[in-house]
This record gives structure tokens, sequence and C-alpha cells, in this order.
């Protein structure tokens, strides 16, 4: 089963705000299969701004988070045809553009799961399921990629 990454998921992550969430998702990331997991470019862009502007880190510093992410997970680019699905995504269920984006991505490459805090927990689109890392009791299709169902 293929998974994608919401910007959020990384930001926590990297230690940005939440101290007892950074953990939930270290220890996430560190138990999801290198494989299948991709990163849609749309995060990386959005996560570099969240290091510069919120976390207070250096062009430098976030530049090195990215591509340590980037070492980490295969980067899922924007095709044309991902984002006339995005435009579509957001006209029809009133989603952001950016947030169309990133899902329309992880439908694109094959994702069953989309990990968000942000997004609306539950919704399937496209083929993938937004799931929120945090909420308990943890969805099964998260459980099924862990392996802990």
């Amino acid at each position: 089963m293929k998974v994608a990454i919401d910007t959020n998921v990384l930001a926590y992550a990297e230690g940005v705000s939440d101290a007892e969430k950074r953990e939930i998702v270290l220890e996430l990331l560190a138990n999801v299969p290198q494989e299948g997991t991709v990163i849609p470019v749309q995060v990386i862009g959005e996560l570099f701004d969240v290091l510069v502007r919120k976390a207070g880190r250096s062009h430098a510093e976030a530049r090195d988070a990215l591509l340590n992410w980037r070492d980490a997970f295969p980067v899922a680019g924007t095709t044309p045809e991902a984002m006339m699905m995005a435009v579509d995504l957001a006209a029809d269920h009133r989603f952001g553009i950016w947030d169309a984006v990133i899902l329309s991505t992880a439908s694109q490459s094959g994702c069953r799961l989309l990990l968000s805090e942000d997004l609306q927990h539950g919704f399937t689109w496209g083929g993938v399921t937004i799931v929120n890392p945090f909420v308990s009791p943890r969805h099964e299709l998260l459980d099924d990629l862990l392996g802990t169902r």
C-alpha cells in the first residue's frame, strides 16, 4: 500500500510546534515502507515556507531539511493532469487548490493513503483516503499499512 505525506506531518517531524505529535510522526515515519511512501512536490515547497517563516530557520537550513526528506522518500511531481484533477477537486469539493494538488498528486502516484492533519479525515477521492495520524483509534488503513491490525 502506497502512502503520501502532507506538509503538516513533515513539519511536526521537523519539530515545528507540538513535541508530542513530533514523537508520533517520527515513530510512524520510521515504520512506513520507504519504497511505498511519496512526498508530493507541493509539500516540499510548503515545508520550506513553514521552516523559514514559522520555525525561523535560515533558507540554507530549510533547504538541507528538504534534501534530507528527498533522500528519505521519493518526491512525486505535479503533472499537468494532476493540476487539472486538482482544479476539479477544488471546484467540486471546495478544497483549497494547493491541498487539492497534494491529493491529486497522491492519486496519480497510486497512493491509497494521504497522511494529513489538515484535511478531512476519512475523505476518499481518486482512490486515496485522507487519514489523520493523530486520531484515536487509528484508521484501519493506517493500521494495515503499519501491520498492526
